[in-house]
């Protein structure tokens, strides 16, 4: 079974107002004890056997992750030893990248690269707290090309403030002509505690809108050659993401930082989201309980690919009831799902509602 490892960075140059990601604003860089302190954790989970010898998946999360040197970036990735051919990822916000530092990371290690573009409206980018401009966001990609990255991602954020079809254009517009083999999207989302929690901005689109530019947003991706596989991601042939796909298919996972979490051997645990404690090698994360059949429920009907029944019952032993089927029914009848061959997915519409139907599903 493949095995993903998950390095949180908890440090931003500036604190975007509608996340709720544990980091600290206010940062010009990364510690170098935090780097110290996730190769002695590397350490101690592979001696306990909860870190594969060779990861198939290395994702650097945050935080903004291309805070790190190249030279962090290195020492990480040996200390992870990744399997050969192991899909590397670093999230990267364009205004902390340069063409000589995307050569070092190259170099280092990381095959993919993630950029958190948004939009391409500077008003919008400056509106959600995020520091750089589209122009940055250009440049980041040329920046990644040159440097030699031939998988690079971008991030699409819909129903913004004020938003437009014509701000999805144009954003998409960057990002596809910025040569990005995969792209994820998704809408705003107002989180209690974060800036926006506390004071929400004017002009939000409302439910309808906002699921009527989702849906817009997944046609126009198409159109333009990006494959929806997930309820917010879409991938050229060949370039889905690998290390989420493990989440989502119930895969093992380590997750190493504060507030990161886990699912080894069935089993779920996370680090306190708390950047001093994960510091003190007394520290141990908090046992989540097990993952069980409704977990594998719903993370595979976020995948376009859907859930199989025959699966289902081979990893869990359940069955659907007669009731479940019935509602599966409905799904079906009313454009939400898809069900063939006894794997039910769920149609774009039937994605936006998927809590929903879940809710039903589950109950």
């Amino acid at each position: 079974m493949a095995f993903g490892l998950y390095l949180h960075i908890p440090y931003c140059l500036a604190k975007c107002r509608y996340c709720d990601f544990y980091s600290k604003g206010g940062s010009r860089g990364v510690p170098q004890e935090y780097v110290d302190a996730l190769v002695r954790r590397m350490d101690e989970f592979r001696r306990k056997g909860l870190l594969a010898p060779h990861p198939d998946t290395v994702y650097f999360g945050g935080g903004t992750p291309s805070l790190l040197t190249p030279e962090q970036a290195a020492r990480l990735i040996a200390a992870a030893s990744p399997a050969s051919g192991a899909e590397v990822t670093l999230e990267a916000n364009p205004e902390t990248v340069n063409e000589e530092i995307l050569t070092g990371f190259l170099r280092a290690g990381v095959n993919r690269l993630s950029l958190g573009v948004q939009t391409a409206f500077d008003e919008s980018l400056a509106r959600l707290g995020r520091p750089h401009t589209a122009a940055q966001s250009r440049e980041a990609f040329r920046a990644a090309r040159q440097a030699g990255f031939a998988n690079i991602s971008g991030d699409i954020m819909m129903a913004l403030p004020q938003y437009t079809r014509e701000e999805f254009d144009a954003t998409l517009e960057l990002i596809a002509s910025g040569g990005a083999t995969h792209i994820s999207a998704y809408l705003l989302k107002i989180e209690p505690g974060t800036a926006f929690g506390k004071n929400p901005p004017a002009d939000l689109p409302d439910e309808d809108a906002a699921a009527d530019f989702y849906l817009y947003g997944v046609q126009q991706l198409e159109q333009a050659g990006f494959a929806q596989y997930e309820i917010s991601n879409f991938a050229r042939p060949g370039f889905a993401g690998r290390h989420n796909l493990l989440y989502w298919n119930c895969q093992d996972y380590l997750g190493l930082g504060p507030a990161a979490h886990s699912c080894v051997n069935n089993r779920r645990f996370y680090w306190p989201g708390d950047t001093h404690a994960f510091l003190d090698p007394a520290c141990q994360p908090v046992q989540d309980g097990g993952c069980g059949a409704e977990d594998y429920i719903l993370l595979q009907l976020r995948l376009t690919s859907g859930l199989d029944l025959n699966a289902l019952k081979s990893k869990y032993n359940v069955e659907f009831s007669q009731k479940q089927l019935r509602f599966v029914e409905k799904c079906v009848d009313a454009g939400y799902a898809r069900f063939q061959n006894g794997v039910l997915s769920l149609t774009p519409a039937g994605l936006i509602i998927q809590n929903s139907i879940l809710c039903e599903l589950l109950d």
